[in-house]
């Protein structure tokens, strides 16, 4: 524990992102992987989201504070939260995620409609959690056949950004492909720029990951999009991890860019509270595709429902041979 508050204290003290991502221990550079720790890397994306959204569900809508004096630190999945779940179980981060993967592996090719009438059918099995946002968006493909609803300035939200996953495995090996559907499946439920943003950039750091990178590339994409949307700028980070997709990201960039392996990084986010599932879910693909299989603890594995672990990690190997990178690959 000496050593992990070391780690923070020390990286904490710098006020550029630039010499912050220079402070710690660089990875070693996988370009290009072999394709065994590809799909392993794969596998740990998806399963980094599923972890990330059960650890962070017991901590969601409370303060640091709050959760200092229920759980000291929280690192077990445990369920309960306000949700009351079982250990192992997850919400909408992962399950609007299998969802659109599904409806991928069904087609086996890009397909809105098809993504659409998964959320649908989600939405009408009546999920422990939705989004309004989402529902809102499901309800107009419902009612209008609609499959991008209009530009709407409240759409800021995490709601599209929390299932970048399966469409970042999907399009692995193309980046301009994965900015156009990263962008029309967000546009299901959520129009702005600054939801757009975030769901190319959380895709582009998950491919980064899976195919090999350093953390330098990586803290470069996010000043790439700190200097075209200024407001993601995550140095001095203030503590907010509310659902507004700008606060999500700057909790996931801060804790990501100052520990050393995908434990700490959870452990970070999910402390920090506020939209800690969606939070958890989002630094879990990221952290998953940078570190792989072998950095997330086995009692995490152990502990995530059998069901949705089973599924995370068959969509993740099956999207990966439908992506450009294993048409060619795989």
């Amino acid at each position: 524990m000496k050593a992990k508050n070391k780690i923070m204290k020390d990286t904490l003290r710098y006020k550029d992102e630039s010499c912050l991502v220079e402070a710690l221990t660089v990875s070693p550079c996988l370009v290009p992987r072999p394709a065994p720790l590809v799909f392993g890397h794969a596998r740990a994306a998806y399963l980094g989201l599923a972890i990330g959204d059960a650890l962070g569900a017991t901590t969601e809508f409370m303060t640091p504070g709050e959760i200092k004096v229920k759980h000291k630190v929280h690192r077990k999945i445990i369920g309960g939260g306000w949700l009351y779940l079982k250990p192992g179980m997850v919400t909408d981060d992962t399950e609007m995620s299998l969802a659109l993967g599904k409806a991928l592996l069904l087609a086996g090719q890009w397909d809105l409609k098809g993504i659409a009438e998964n959320f649908l059918a989600w939405m009408k099995s009546k999920p422990i959690d939705i989004g309004a946002t989402c529902r809102r968006g499901i309800s107009d493909y419902r009612l209008k056949g609609q499959l991008e609803v209009p530009y709407n300035e409240w759409d800021a939200g995490n709601g599209a950004a929390m299932r970048m996953a399966p469409v970042a495995l999907f399009t692995l090996g193309d980046s301009l492909l994965l900015k156009e559907y990263a962008i029309k499946q967000a546009h299901l439920t959520h129009n702005h720029t600054l939801s757009d943003a975030a769901c190319v950039v959380i895709g582009g750091m998950v491919q980064q990951g899976i195919l090999g990178t350093d953390r330098h590339k990586l803290h470069e994409t996010t000043r790439e999009l700190v200097a075209e949307y200024p407001s993601f700028r995550f140095n001095n980070y203030r503590g907010n991890a509310s659902p507004y997709v700008v606060d999500t990201l700057q909790t996931v960039f801060h804790y990501l860019f100052s520990t050393a392996n995908f434990e700490e990084c959870l452990i970070g986010v999910v402390n920090q509270g506020g939209d800690a599932d969606t939070t958890g879910a989002i630094a879990g693909m990221i952290a998953g595709a940078f570190y792989g299989m072998d950095a997330i603890p086995a009692r995490w594995l152990k502990k995530l429902n059998k069901e949705v672990k089973d599924e995370a990690e068959n969509q993740a190997v099956k999207l990966v041979k439908l992506s450009p990178w294993g048409s060619q690959h795989a």
